[in-house]
């Protein structure tokens, strides 16, 4: 089956943006809205001394209404104003685009070993465990006295380091240290939106005005990328062990631009993309994306505006995919300059089982630390058959205490957190849940630190339990909890949440590049709420267990910095392509990575590339690089004017007449997009790469090519021979399709591989065969 070409969307909203931009009648009682603009810097007169004084007196009549100015990664401005105040600023010809402040969302151990990863010998110790390398991790804050952010025995702040502690609620500059290098907090935007009450005052019981973490998602993500090892590390009892993030050593800097219950705002975002490479970083690791399903064009999203002028100054870019998998096109952060990471499983787990009262028992996890059953068998019961939804959901206020006190609840998965099901379940009396799996879920399960006895089972296993309740008189079970389990198999398997393609703006670019573990990640935690984040839950824990692509993408964030570190003259491409082509694409046990929604075998649409693999990544062989040069051309065969392009670029720019063709741009991975026709004539398209070695220099590669079925795959040439002066060389891939024998899966693609071998290197780049409908 084919998908329609994401070119007409795009079409329509940037129809509807020129739209919006040529409005000018509007009340001007109408409520202020916050608007970032994207202003020509080349135009500025000369006349104003500096950008600030252009944009309070030309664009904005009230110069309190300027809420951020952007110069590094963007040049331009944010502001509060009326949609009638907005309009009459984007008459100004230097104004190149306008958009609203969107709010974003966040996209929420063994793992560094499951990479490859070994104390004594490989990356870990070759690279001083990252001590030269800062990571700027875009989310909720820090907590800064765990364990994990010591500064014992790390060596002086890197002398490139221009950040500063900004201070605030509870966060001193003592707070900083030589691992948290700096800490700033971004809010304006999220005030002008009204994010903090009425006034734009603070709830000090929720929040804190400060880069302290209030929510527990950034102490997680940075812990997980850079976090210093602590021992005897567990939570609750669960993953027992040390902890450690990727890059040990590596060096922290917080930029707090999402808030607790509230979210993370564009304008916010925008403002510390600027600043963070102004201060110095070498990574950025952002764990958010956007909440509405919705891809937007790069030149209308802050997020690939913001990491463009990151990449473009050499700093990595690590970004979530998103939690809205298994279903199809559901990947964010779709720039071809972000590296986008899905989610795996690693080779351990915490499962628990429900025991039914005629005998069956069933598999399931959980992360209960309480009181166990005990093996005491209670009735059990599904609110759903009322046929009520909100019931089935155990929703708030939605359960009949006489329906289920003292019993063992079945909830269905959906709508409200999972954790907060549970407590649904024991204000109305219930003694235990077994959290069930839809079909849009199907098995893919994640633990959780639930406050009552609970048991999460995949879709099969919830409709064995409905049915058993359903066809017995006096239904009865209990669940066990059997801890921690590691050794697992198979792993890693693609988590059923993560975040799929194709990529829904340019399916010529195959997202996600790759994924990295994400299910039940164990990582440091704030103190400010418990566990399962809900105000009722009054634990306090040092670490905590997670699940999301917002903790993969952070491994790669770690995986970043090791890599810099090891090769600091590597960009940011070349780091990426390292570690695409040395991705895994089998589990422990030597078969396919396959699919926890369906048990069936994974593709490239899934895992992109692969899963990470740092005991390869150090040493790829080849990369395949990237200019900003290269981007611009990318930008200019997707059909942007340069006024457009100028946008994210910065700066002016010109496109060739003959325009060029996205799958050239020298990617990682091939997707070949055909238009489905009734010719039984096969058609070809051929894709230039570029590869560059970066082993040993009298180098001679072979090509090693695994073609689907109804298509042919030819590689000219079919070697690269590379010496001391041969540095880089260039190749052609021809893929050709024979209508009349290819046979799309369920996703309308086929797939393969091409694979460049020395004798030591194996260099691979997933291939992906579509057909789309025709515009």
């Amino acid at each position: 089956m084919g998908f329609l070409h994401p070119l007409s969307l795009l079409l329509s909203l940037y129809s509807s943006f020129l739209l919006l931009a040529t409005l000018s009648v509007f009340s001007d009682q109408s409520p202020k809205k916050t608007y970032i603009f994207r202003v020509d810097r080349f135009a500025k007169p000369s006349i104003f001394p500096t950008h600030y004084h252009w944009y309070t007196t030309e664009f904005l009549a009230d110069p309190s209404a300027l809420l951020h100015q952007y110069d590094t990664v963007f040049h331009g401005f944010s502001a509060s104003l009326t949609p009638s105040q907005a309009s009459a600023a984007l008459r100004h010809p230097a104004l190149l685009v306008a958009f609203d402040d969107r709010r974003r969302t966040l996209h929420t151990t063994r793992s560094p070993q499951f990479l490859g990863l070994r104390n004594q010998r490989g990356l870990w110790s070759e690279s001083d465990y990252g001590s030269d390398v800062i990571v700027g991790v875009f989310d909720t804050g820090i907590w800064p006295e765990r364990r994990s952010f010591s500064d014992l025995n790390l060596g002086p702040v890197p002398a490139r380091w221009k950040g500063v502690c900004q201070t605030g609620v509870k966060f001193t500059a003592r707070n900083c240290n030589k691992k948290i290098v700096g800490a700033r907090f971004f809010s304006k935007g999220h005030e002008a939106a009204g994010g903090f009450g009425a006034g734009g005052g603070i709830n000090e019981t929720v929040e804190f005005l400060s880069p302290r973490d209030a929510d527990g998602h950034g102490t997680h993500t940075a812990s997980t990328a850079a976090g210093r090892y602590s021992f005897q590390a567990s939570m609750s009892g669960y993953a027992p062990g040390i902890a450690k993030g990727v890059a040990p050593k590596a060096r922290l800097a917080v930029y707090k631009v999402c808030w607790k219950n509230s979210g993370c705002f564009d304008s916010d975002i925008l403002e510390a993309f600027d600043t963070a490479v102004k201060d110095g970083v070498n990574v950025i690791s952002i764990s958010i994306g956007g909440g509405d399903g919705i891809s937007s064009p790069y030149y209308l999203d802050p997020i690939a505006i913001g990491s463009y002028g990151a990449v473009s100054r050499g700093v990595f870019v690590s970004s979530s995919a998103g939690n809205d998998g298994p279903n199809a096109m559901s990947v964010t952060n779709l720039a071809p300059w972000l590296t986008t990471v899905g989610a795996g499983t690693i080779d351990r787990n915490f499962p628990a089982d429900v025991v039914l009262g005629n005998g069956r028992k069933l598999s399931g996890v959980s992360l209960y630390a309480g009181e166990p059953l005990k093996g005491k068998m209670y009735p059990i019961v599904y609110p759903g058959k009322t046929g009520i939804l909100s019931a089935s959901l155990c929703m708030e206020n939605s359960l009949d205490p006489n329906m289920v006190k003292g019993k063992i609840v079945i909830c269905d998965r959906g709508s409200n957190p999972r954790v907060a099901k549970g407590m649904v379940v024991k204000k109305a009396g219930g003694v235990g849940m077994i959290l069930a799996n839809g079909e849009s879920n199907g098995e893919g399960l994640v633990g959780d630190a639930h406050l009552i006895p609970t048991c999460a089972v995949g879709s099969d296993e919830g409709d064995l339990i409905k049915s058993y309740v359903s066809s017995s008189a006096i239904a009865t079970a209990t669940i066990n909890f059997k801890g921690t389990v590691i050794g697992i198999k198979p792993a890693p398997v693609v988590a059923s949440f993560s975040g799929r393609g194709p990529n829904g703006l340019n399916p010529e670019i195959l997202k996600p590049d790759l994924i990295a573990p994400g299910v039940n990640i164990l990582a440091a935690w704030t103190d400010a709420v418990g566990p399962t984040g809900l105000d009722s839950d009054t634990r306090k824990t040092e670490f905590n267990i997670l699940s999301g692509t917002s903790m993969s993408a952070p491994h790669v964030s770690g995986a970043a910095a090791l890599l810099k570190s090891l090769h600091p003259d590597w960009t940011p491409a070349a780091i990426k392509s390292a570690m695409m082509t040395t991705a895994s694409v089998t589990d422990n046990r030597f078969s396919l990575m396959s699919d926890e929604a369906t048990g069936k075998a994974s593709t490239p649409y899934d895992y992109g590339s692969g899963h990470l693999n740092l005991g390869l990544a150090m040493d790829p062989g080849l990369v395949y690089d990237i200019t900003n040069d290269d981007y611009v051309s990318f930008l200019c065969s997707i059909g942007y004017g340069p006024k457009t392009i100028q946008v994210i670029t910065r700066t002016p720019v010109n496109c060739a007449m003959k325009r060029p063709v996205p799958e050239n741009l020298n990617y990682p991975s091939i997707a070949a997009l055909f238009s489905t026709s009734t010719s039984d004539k096969p058609s070809s398209k051929t894709f230039i790469r570029t590869a560059t070695n970066v082993g040993p220099l009298n180098s001679v590669y072979t090509a090693r090519v695994e073609s689907p079925k109804g298509v042919t795959v030819t590689v000219k040439p079919p070697k690269l021979v590379f010496s001391e002066k041969v540095r880089k060389l260039m190749y052609a891939v021809t893929v050709t399709v024979d209508s009349k024998n290819l046979v799309l899966d369920d996703s309308g693609a086929v797939y393969g591989s091409l694979a460049w071998l020395d004798g030591k290197h194996v260099v691979r780049s997933p291939i992906v065969v579509t057909q789309i409908n025709p515009l």
